[in-house]
């Protein structure tokens, strides 16, 4: 395990993820906001399975954390953190599966995410996400990030132009948050 809290494991994935995976991306709600499209297959699923496996969470680029229930092992969704290339800033990604949403794994797994990269040194911790996922941006703004701006008809995404709502949490502030 790479990070543990009180009811979830963040580690690697690893083979066996793929149904679960394949599952929560494939869902519409969940992928309309996101790069893929859905359905993701099994076969797409494991290719992406492999592809975070080998992720280095030390290293610049993407990492993926699979979130895992440990009451029941399920793999119920993932945290993406893009370290980049300066190793003191990071941005912030993360999805979790539709029905285990609104229990606060999303909210538990990112805090643990962000006290891990900001006990390892980062510096700043930066997120964005679409303006119509009123949710996603409440979860940033409960775990400490500051609203750092509002980019209209910003990005086209499936066919539509898209506001982004931009996020940063400096270290100082989550110093001061997870006090």
């Amino acid at each position: 395990m790479l990070l543990e809290t009180s009811r979830l494991y963040l580690r690697r994935f690893h083979p066996g993820d793929e149904v679960a995976l394949a599952a929560y991306q494939s869902d519409p709600e969940t992928a309309r906001y996101q790069p893929w499209t859905p359905p993701v297959s099994p076969e797409s699923a494991a290719i992406r399975v492999k592809e975070f496996a080998e992720g280095d969470p030390d290293r610049p680029g993407w990492f993926e954390y699979a979130v895992e229930l440990k009451a029941d092992g399920s793999l119920i969704g993932d945290v993406a953190v893009k370290l980049h290339e300066n190793l003191m800033q990071a941005d912030l990604g993360y999805t979790l599966a539709p029905d285990r949403q609104g229990h606060g794994y999303a909210t538990e797994a990112v805090r643990a995410v962000l006290d891990d990269r900001f006990r390892r040194g980062l510096r700043r911790v930066s997120a964005e996400c679409d303006a119509r996922i009123l949710r996603s941006a409440r979860l940033l703004e409960r775990v400490g990030f500051q609203r750092e701006g509002h980019r209209p008809a910003f990005s086209w995404i499936k066919g539509e132009w898209t506001d982004d709502l931009l996020f940063g949490l400096l270290a100082d502030r989550w110093g001061t948050l997870a006090a």
